[in-house]
């Protein structure tokens, strides 16, 4: 039986596996996809405390290095299902798990457009982040998708930087707050584009421009899709309390059932960073403990 599971490899998994292991605890990560999460997409992270600026992709190799150079296995199978219980249990599509306690790190993904090179250019001109990627379109030309209070939150933000900012939104309107819709319509280098979607990217290598449904050619350089993000928590859907956005109801990365924890992205929280996610892994590991030492 292990003491801990955690089920994904992101930034926090990997720090509640960190703290984890140097307690002595039996460990093990199951991540079904990626190592490091969302930030290994990320091409320049300048926000991270310790480097004044490194790739996504050096971050989740160096928290894959830590974690294999304290022997802490990471499997790649996706978990189906976990039962909580005394033992609680884990599911994959390899097998069946006991554990004394578990750390649910899944994480969130970005809402896509679902349009053809969309994936081959993240990273490459489309972003989802504006204070993490921002910068690199200083004095370009840019585009955000969405009409919410996130996409005009970066569209605003992005005025700042960019030379251009076309707010492109599906809907008749902005479905943002009255003050932020106020702001953004008084910014003269913000054109608000609506009843339009995005048709067509284009760019093979990088962003070279998009094609809207309207027809309507744009040449630029960047792209911040902003219209959700999912909580990756099918799996936990019928067992962990979850809310209507099917993130983990979470205030101190406890869940509703007992040894059961959660960190990172997929639980309620205001702020979603690399940050905070290390943050919660450290919280959601050192619950973990105190559990297992006071359920002995």
């Amino acid at each position: 039986m292990y003491d801990v599971i955690i089920v994904g490899a992101g930034p926090a998994g990997i720090t509640a596996g960190i703290y984890a292991k140097r307690a002595n605890l039996n460990t093990i990560i199951f991540e079904k996809e990626t190592i490091g999460g969302q930030i290994s997409s990320s091409p320049l992270v300048e926000n991270f405390p310790g480097f004044h600026s490194i790739s996504g992709a050096n971050i989740a190799n160096n928290l894959y290095e830590q974690a294999e150079s304290l022997g802490i296995p990471i499997e790649i199978e996706e978990v189906l299902n976990i039962i909580p219980g005394k033992p609680n249990k884990v599911v994959t599509d390899c097998g069946e798990y006991e554990t004394k306690t578990v750390i649910i790190a899944t994480g969130s993904k970005y809402r896509l457009l679902g349009l053809p090179n969309e994936i081959d250019l993240i990273g490459k001109g489309i972003h989802f982040c504006t204070s993490c990627d921002g910068a690199f379109f200083k004095d370009k030309d840019i585009a955000i998708i969405g009409g919410g209070n996130t996409a005009v939150t970066n569209a605003i933000y992005m005025a700042n930087i960019a030379s251009k900012v076309y707010l492109i939104n599906i809907g008749d309107r902005l479905t943002c707050e009255k003050t932020l819709e106020d702001k953004v319509k008084k910014l003269d280098n913000v054109d608000i584009i609506l009843n339009t979607g995005v048709k067509e990217i284009l760019g093979s290598e990088e962003l070279e421009g998009i094609i809207l449904t309207n027809d309507q050619k744009l040449n630029i350089s960047g792209m911040f899709i902003s219209i959700g993000m999912s909580a990756q928590t099918d799996m936990i859907k019928d067992t962990i309390e979850l809310n209507e956005q099917k993130y983990v109801v979470s205030d101190d990365c406890s869940t509703n059932k007992d040894g059961i924890f959660v960190a990172g992205d997929c639980r309620t929280k205001d702020v979603r960073q690399l940050t905070t996610a290390v943050a919660d892994g450290t919280i959601a590991a050192i619950s973990a403990m105190k559990y297992i030492e006071n359920n002995k």
